[in-house]
């Protein structure tokens, strides 16, 4: 390659670079990049604290430490090397940990309980981050306009909700090229904002000094403690900022937040910090009380717009956990959209996208403002950080082969920070934290009842199932009539005879020439390896087993798969060959063993509305014939 040629390929990287770095900065960080709206104010305001030069040098210097220590050290830097294959997010982190147990069942069952029980308080987050966002960014028109009617805030944050989920159609690309420039002016004017007033009360900047949030803690006792449930809005987003990691990469979303981001939102805390030094009546709104009345409207607006894009990382980042969690027998088969050509990570689920929406505007109708909903908010965003770090450390210790005495120390460093604010949030449960704990239940129930459901129907199927070799001898023995071309058998056991198979040739009467019994197998790594893709076993009679093995975070696209199996020796011929699929209507029993009579109602439920198998392994509908069986489980 000419060297002319080398100076352009750098000069592409450093541009994609950089686009991704904007991309990266309109959608993984609108979360916390907003945040600077409500953390001072929250937690200066509320269980009794006074905005005190003491109170003002402790909070900030807390918020900057924790967004040192969680934000750049464990998130940034820690848990973005557990990237399985290019994809972050807490399922994505639980099939790495999953691999580290393999040959212990009782700690493969705890991880995934801990694993699914952070991904459902991860939706919680989902939820309730778009809502306080959006209504405390319209807030701000109390500050220009004091006796606003109390109904102007919710309706107005629905309309721009409403206009939110609209826009997700269009994938996360196209929305991260909106959002992108429109962030970096955000990033650009709240750092201003802060600096101007850090330039009249400089001596703020001496909260940088972790000894004022350790003295905080010293003469406040009890009330530090609890300030520690408002110092965690300083964090929120952390966890999308992991889980989006598949749509942008690791490098742009670390020079993003290191370069950019990091320095606006300090200089905006501390500025914040130095206007309640002179003036601790501004607490009751002191970010927009930083703002020069002239431009408090457009500020209004552009909070507005940064506010909407704030709710894009979380959402992203459900989009991705939601077909994580499908291709890991998690939940139940969705449609799927993809909305990038070059980016498989970039989707949209558009059952997670209502669902998120009419739990959006019932947190905004309900709670109806920013500092009723703060109490729900630190409890989802908490408990999911601390399963987060415990699977990490799985990670770290089988996988990266850490020393015991390092993650020992890892260990106890990241779990005491974030037990600290996890029990600073407990105390919220019962003025709202109960909303996204509820929430997470909800998920948590259905997500283990779908994995359940799953692992009864396919114990029934083997268990009513023919034994697959006395049956291949048998027709060897008494053959049937052949008729051209290849029937390919979906099934769970490649020991049992197919209950489509049988179905067959009960009711037609004939075979095909060649049969297939055909295995679909979702790994627990992102992309499967070239040479784990396809397995083909002979079984003797012109009956073959096969195994198609996807990644997680790939679409199984069957017929495609197919028809790279003549390299393995068993070519297809797409127009020759017909799919047999057995199609399980659920029947709920109570004498059978497994889940309670209602688990298994819902499990039928989620049955009869899941997307067909055909559909998830993108079958041709021309070439496919479904045969129905009754399961009792």
């Amino acid at each position: 390659m000419s060297q002319d040629n080398l100076h352009g390929a750098d000069a592409d990287t450093k541009r994609r670079l950089a686009a991704l770095a904007l991309g990266a900065i309109g959608v993984v960080y609108g979360d916390i990049g907003t945040s600077p709206l409500y953390t001072l104010q929250t937690t200066l305001s509320h269980d009794g604290m006074k905005p005190t030069p003491e109170s003002i040098f402790g909070v900030l210097s807390l918020i900057f430490w924790a967004q040192i220590i969680v934000v750049s050290l464990k998130y940034v830097v820690f848990i973005m090397r557990a990237d399985n294959k290019g994809e972050g997010g807490i399922m994505a982190l639980l099939a790495l940990a999953l691999r580290s147990a393999r040959g212990d069942a009782r700690m493969r069952w705890i991880l995934a309980i801990l694993g699914i029980f952070g991904a459902a308080l991860f939706y919680g987050d989902g939820v309730i981050t778009p809502a306080i966002s959006v209504l405390s960014a319209v807030e701000g028109m109390k500050v220009a306009v004091p006796d606003l009617p109390h109904w102007v805030v919710p309706v107005t944050s629905v309309v721009i909700l409403f206009f939110l989920f609209a826009l997700q159609r269009h994938g996360t690309e196209r929305v991260g090229r909106l959002f992108g420039p429109v962030m970096v002016i955000w990033f650009i004017v709240i750092a201003a904002l802060g600096v101007q007033m850090i330039a009249q009360n400089p001596h703020v900047l001496l909260a940088l000094n972790p000894m004022y949030g350790v003295k905080f803690f010293m003469s406040h006792g009890m009330q530090a403690f609890i300030a520690l449930g408002g110092v965690v809005l300083a964090l929120t987003g952390a966890e999308a900022l992991y889980a989006d990691m598949g749509h942008f990469g690791k490098k742009p979303i670390r020079l993003a937040w290191f370069g950019f981001v990091l320095p606006a939102l300090v200089l905006n805390y501390f500025g914040q910090g130095a206007l309640l030094l002179n003036h601790p009546e501004a607490i009751d709104n002191p970010f927009f009380k930083l703002v020069p009345k002239v431009l408090l409207y457009p500020m209004i607006g552009l909070a507005t717009i940064a506010t909407v894009i704030a709710s894009q990382a979380v959402i992203s980042g459900a989009f991705s956990m939601t077909r994580e969690a499908m291709s890991l027998g998690y939940s139940m088969r969705m449609p799927i959209v993809h909305t990038s050509r070059e980016m498989s990570g970039q989707i949209f689920v558009p059952w997670v996208n209502t669902f998120l929406l009419v739990m959006v505007l019932i947190a905004v109708l309900g709670f109806r403002s920013s500092e009723n909903l703060s109490a729900a908010y630190g409890i989802a965003v908490t408990g999911t950080m601390t399963v987060t770090t415990i699977l990490a450390l799985v990670v770290a210790r089988y996988q990266w082969h850490w020393s015991r005495p390092t993650v020992i120390f890892a260990g106890v460093l990241l779990l005491t920070i974030d037990l600290s604010f996890l029990s600073a949030n407990v105390i919220k449960i019962e003025y709202g934290g109960w909303f996204p704990l509820v929430l997470g239940v909800a998920v948590f129930v259905v997500m283990t009842t779908w994995r359940r459901g799953r692992e009864l129907v396919v114990r029934e199927i083997k268990q009513s199932g023919l034994a697959l070799e006395p049956f291949i001898e048998n027709v060897g023995e008494h053959p049937p009539l052949r008729v051209p071309g290849t029937a390919v058998f979906l099934t769970a056991n490649q020991h049992a005879v197919p209950h489509a198979l049988l179905h067959n040739l009960k009711h037609n009467k004939v075979l095909h020439e060649r049969n297939v019994l055909l295995t679909v197998e979702m790994l627990e790594t992102p992309v499967a390896e070239a040479d784990e893709r396809i397995q083909i076993t002979p079984l003797g009679g012109d009956f073959y087993g096969l195994a198609l093995r996807f990644g997680f975070a790939e679409d199984p696209n069957i017929p495609q798969a197919l028809l790279r199996c003549s390299k393995a020796g068993l070519p297809f011929d797409m127009m020759d060959t017909t799919f047999f699929l057995s199609r399980e209507t659920i029947i709920a029993d109570e004498r059978r063993p497994g889940m309670a009579l209602w688990r298994d109602k819902l499990f039928a439920f989620m049955a009869r509305n899941a997307l067909p198998a055909t559909a998830f392994f993108q079958i041709p509908g021309n070439r496919l014939i479904e045969l129905g069986a009754q399961v009792e489980i």
